[in-house]
């Protein structure tokens, strides 16, 4: 199964900002959502339903995952110290 994922515009326009070494790995990243969105390495965050982040580095990946349309949203990439504010 492929999932369809998005990058919503907050994301992305994070992403624009970011350094283009890191940029590259974060969209491999994401690429990886298509086909495996519970992949090793990814955590479900508490207290908020059907969402999990992946560590790229020093930056965090939070995407939400609806399984019953076989969708990924990506809601947010930011820098670590910063993605949970």
């Amino acid at each position: 199964m492929k999932y369809k994922v998005e990058i919503l515009p907050p994301a992305l326009k994070t992403l624009k900002t970011i350094d283009t070494r890191y940029c590259i790995k974060i969209m491999e990243r994401i690429d990886l959502l298509q086909t495996d969105p519970r992949h090793h390495g990814s955590i479900k965050l508490s207290g908020v339903e059907n969402s999990y982040r992946t560590r790229v580095g020093v930056y965090r990946i939070v995407y939400k995952i609806y399984d019953e349309k076989l969708y990924v949203a990506v809601v947010n990439i930011d820098h670590r110290k910063d993605i949970y504010r």
